[in-house]
């Protein structure tokens, strides 16, 4: 399971030599619906900042992050009467 979640392969993909692709993600459906996953996470947690060793550091991966077809952006008209600064608005919608 810790293999899979530091790799992010496939549940199919995993290695041979930890056994069958599905009993070892039952194991992780099972024990993730018990709460036996979240004991094991808080207590290795708790060992981890025991010893001082627990990094806090957070990555995101934008090349999968998808914004909605509409927020990709709209045609824009001028307002004619804004004078000298025109204000971009939005054509044709109003809320």
């Amino acid at each position: 399971m810790l293999f899979k979640a530091k790799t992010g392969i496939s549940w199919r993909d995993l290695p041979e030599r930890y056994g069958p692709w599905k009993t070892v993600y039952n194991r992780f459906w099972r024990w993730s619906r018990n709460g036996t996953l979240a004991a094991l996470v808080a207590r290795v947690r708790v060992v981890a900042e025991a010893v001082d060793e627990l990094d806090r550091e957070v990555s995101v991966d934008s090349s999968i992050v998808r914004a909605h077809q509409h927020a990709a952006g709209a045609r824009h008209a001028v307002d004619p009467g804004a004078g000298g600064g025109a204000i971009p608005r939005r054509a044709g919608r109003t809320r």
